[in-house]
């Protein structure tokens, strides 16, 4: 497992001219609509429990109608980025975004909550087809640093659509738990855009030239490539997602109740993302290897575990997000930089589906952790010595490479 990002080794020829900025952000756009269905509901949830109590289970579904759309996605990306190979991207990802917004418009008229729970089925497997399919398609379209720098844009559209996306869910559900629905129809709007303005995608001069008898789809898929940096995936979405998911319940822990002070302490986090993939754009690959990356975010858990006041929380959950906000686009341009063309549907779809798995399992690995160790505090430092010994695990690799 190569810790840095390589260079891109597949250079785009002529045949294959880079699109300008319009579609790339089409392919950012549709790149939160994933992040829509991940925290649109959270603010909501217990308007739903309100509204379901009498159901029988209604305790243990409710919850599901939010995290299950990332569990579909997460077991369904490797099946979606099969299709991308075999059927072609730009059809997959108009038609998915056309689906995503009836599926998720579905509970304005669904009335029973096993038949809006499969509606959010549906939600994930759409979801599973866009966020594929984007990544996909920004490997397509360009190469090299300007490919890192769109890699980078989409983390940190993902970190602003969610602080955007939780306070519109909480403004639109103050009137009715079904209102936050509506927003889903911007698939609608996008989908027409994007078959009418994405081009469609051709492989570059040196990839096109392996297309004969020992065409693309007769290659050996690069299974050993790609399992080391999936499993370091899972790894890294647990780490990116633990101050988003936890941060509230660790300030409660620490006496604040404010939801003012929650709201504000959780944007300061994600601007921290976004400053730190806006950081992933400047450094060159040599300068943000992945041990390092991993360091600190490990200094940044460890920091909010055990410094023992409010203070170093927020300034630990900062740091912290500095580090994923560069970890995550570097993870994803290390994977990039290891598929051919016809191979990149695959490939993303593997890289998707592990991201998602490491979102849906962070909340259980903190929850697993918090009764081992007994607080939430603790647990979240035991995960910063994990992700140190990650890094250091890492660091001879980094070396070599």
């Amino acid at each position: 497992m190569s810790a840095p990002v390589v260079p891109d080794a597949h250079p785009r020829g002529d045949l294959a001219p880079a699109p300008g900025r319009l579609p790339a952000a089409l392919l950012m756009t549709g790149s939160c609509l994933p992040v829509l269905g991940a925290v649109l509901l959270a603010p909501v949830l217990p308007r739903i429990q309100d509204h379901f109590e009498t159901v029988p289970g209604a305790a243990a579904l409710v919850p599901l109608v939010l995290t299950v759309p990332a569990l579909s996605l997460a077991l369904l990306a490797p099946f979606a980025g099969v299709i991308v190979d075999r059927l072609g991207r730009k059809r997959l990802l108009v038609v998915a975004t056309a689906l995503y917004a009836v599926f998720g418009t579905a509970p304005l008229w669904l009335e029973s909550l096993p038949a809006i729970l499969a509606s959010r089925v549906l939600v994930g497997v759409a979801e599973a087809a866009i966020m594929t399919v984007c990544t996909t398609l920004i490997g397509d379209y360009y190469s090299g640093r300007v490919r890192d720098r769109y890699l980078a844009l989409q983390t940190m559209c993902a970190a602003v659509s969610a602080t955007l996306f939780f306070v519109l869910g909480g403004a639109l559900g103050a009137s009715d738990w079904r209102v936050p629905f509506w927003l889903y129809t911007v698939g609608l709007a996008l989908a027409p855009v994007m078959a009418r303005f994405l081009p469609d995608p051709v492989p570059s001069a040196e990839e096109d030239g392996k297309t004969g008898d020992e065409g693309p789809e007769r290659r050996p898929f690069p299974v050993r490539r790609m399992a080391g940096i999936c499993l370091l995936t899972v790894f890294g979405a647990v780490v990116f997602y633990t101050v988003p998911v936890e941060m509230a319940y660790l300030l409660d822990d620490a006496g604040v109740d404010s939801p003012g002070t929650i709201g504000a302490v959780t944007a300061l986090a994600s601007a921290a993302t976004v400053l730190g993939s806006i950081a992933f754009t400047r450094l060159s690959p040599g300068r943000r290897p992945l041990p390092v990356l991993l360091a600190l975010c490990a200094a940044g858990f460890l920091l909010m575990g055990l410094g023992g006041s409010l203070p170093l929380l927020i300034a630990g959950a900062v740091l912290n997000c500095v580090g994923t906000g560069l970890l995550l686009p570097s993870l994803v341009t290390l994977a990039m930089s290891r598929l051919h063309f016809a191979d990149r549907g695959r490939g993303m779809g593997l890289w998707t589906a592990a991201f998602f798995l490491g979102e849906f399992v962070c909340p259980l690995v903190l929850l697993a952790g918090k009764a081992a160790v007994g607080t939430l505090a603790a647990a979240v430092a035991v995960l910063g010595l994990a992700t140190a010994l990650v890094a250091a695990a890492l660091f001879p690799a980094s070396r070599r490479s």
